[in-house]
């Protein structure tokens, strides 16, 4: 989809260029595969000081970062894309040697070695989406569609779901009050101790921000049964002159579109689909309708109950290309439905809580943006692979005031 001139390219400025992240992904495994078997990393060993880590720079200062790599500044400098791919295929060798000698005994699993795994295959998971993201930006004008799948028939679909969408008994649900437990009891911690380091086999995986589990009381409120569409965002935006375009759109000539992968849409097709903005544009559309937008707690007690997930049919894991219309809140299914395939955010702030223990595989993964200006994000995009989207643990997070991430919202009510 990264066509040969894109390579050096920024669709998103605040991100590094496309051939980065073709070069982090493999660069990240063999290093977290050399630490946790403390072997040497794989040739070219300079790939470790260009592609250990992405940047995440603040928003409103670009100049303000965490720590991360130094990437080449001229493009001659950087190693050729098959350079790269030749190294890649090489650490996915070393990977499966390992995966070889588990299953033949000659190594023994433990709860460090299976961290690693886990961690690099999400990890490429989600940097897949993160990928995506930045070239929608540049879909239909260097991207390219796809590669094995039909361009989607657009007018049919719309009419389709114009059609079959049905109109909600009540807009909102009442929910709580309660007591919700987020988390789950996975500690990085206890990887090594005696009793536990063998204990592999059933165990859930996360990240060290899911871990542990903890009660949080809940109290009564409402909350839209669906995300804020496109249709009703481009009202807001239109009528109240508060908020930027969203950069999930483009404006050609005097028509607004929504993109996808495959080119630009027209707003009629895409009005129904959840619209991705930012936090700070989607808590003033709230606010626009006397509302907020919920709580981390809050939002998880809603998809515990109402969103099906990937087994139940939910638009993730690449069921389709593109957003659809939520269908949660229908009567026939008790409320459960899909929210159309996007990341929600919520208000809770990103940062430590009592019993986090930091990841050493990946230091600062989540400490670093602690920073009171990244927001926890839930549940899953059409693009996030289902052994994340159906963990009800994992916490995504994106600063605020981010135009670019796949996340929608739907408004939340005090009561």
């Amino acid at each position: 989809m990264i066509p040969k001139h894109m390579l050096h390219q920024k669709p998103i400025d605040l991100r590094h260029k496309c051939l980065f992240y073709i070069g982090h992904i493999p660069t990240f495994l063999d290093m977290l595969l050399s630490k946790a078997l403390q072997e040497p990393n794989t040739e070219p060993k300079n790939f470790t000081v260009i592609f250990e880590r992405g940047i995440d720079p603040h928003v409103d200062d670009p100049d303000h970062c965490h720590s991360h790599s130094e990437v080449p500044e001229a493009d001659e400098d950087w190693p050729t894309l098959t350079t790269i791919l030749s190294f890649r295929d090489r650490v996915r060798a070393r990977l499966m040697r390992l995966y070889d000698d588990i299953k033949s005994g000659k190594r023994t699993i433990n709860r460090h070695i299976a961290r690693m795994l886990v961690m690099t295959l999400e990890h490429e998971g989600f940097h897949v989406e993160t990928l995506l993201y930045m070239l929608i930006q540049r879909a239909g004008t260097g991207t390219l569609p796809p590669p094995g799948f039909t361009i989607p028939p657009w007018a049919a679909l719309s009419e389709q779901w114009n059609n079959s969408l049905e109109p909600l008994s009540a807009p909102t649900v009442t929910l709580g009050p309660t007591t919700v437990v987020l988390g789950h009891d996975d500690s990085e911690g206890d990887d090594l101790m005696s009793g536990i380091s063998e204990s592999v086999d059933g165990h859930e995986f996360g990240w060290d921000n899911e871990s542990p589990a903890r009660a949080i009381e809940v109290k009564q409120f409402k909350i839209d049964w669906r995300p804020v569409t496109n249709g009703e965002f481009h009202d807001f935006w239109k009528i109240s002159g508060l908020v930027k375009m969203p950069a999930s759109w483009v404006q050609e000539d005097e028509n607004i579109k929504v993109r996808t992968l495959y080119g630009p849409v027209p707003m009629v097709v895409a009005q129904h689909w959840p619209v991705l903005t930012s936090y700070d544009d989607l808590s003033m559309y709230a606010q626009s309708k006397g509302g907020r937008l919920p709580t981390e707690p809050e939002l998880r007690l809603f998809l515990d109950k109402y969103e099906v997930g990937h087994d139940g049919g939910a638009n993730v894991g690449f069921r389709n290309w593109h957003p659809f219309p939520p269908t949660t809140g229908c009567e026939e299914f008790g409320g459960r439905g899909s929210n159309g395939g996007v990341w929600e955010w919520t208000s809770t702030l990103f940062d430590g809580h009592d019993g986090l223990v930091p990841t050493k595989h990946f230091p600062g993964y989540s400490t670093d943006f602690f920073d009171t200006k990244h927001q926890i994000v839930l549940g899953a995009s059409y693009a996030t692979i289902p052994r994340i989207a159906g963990r009800r643990t994992v916490r995504n997070f994106y600063q605020r005031n981010y135009p670019y991430p796949w996340v929608s919202a739907r408004v939340a009510y005090d009561l």
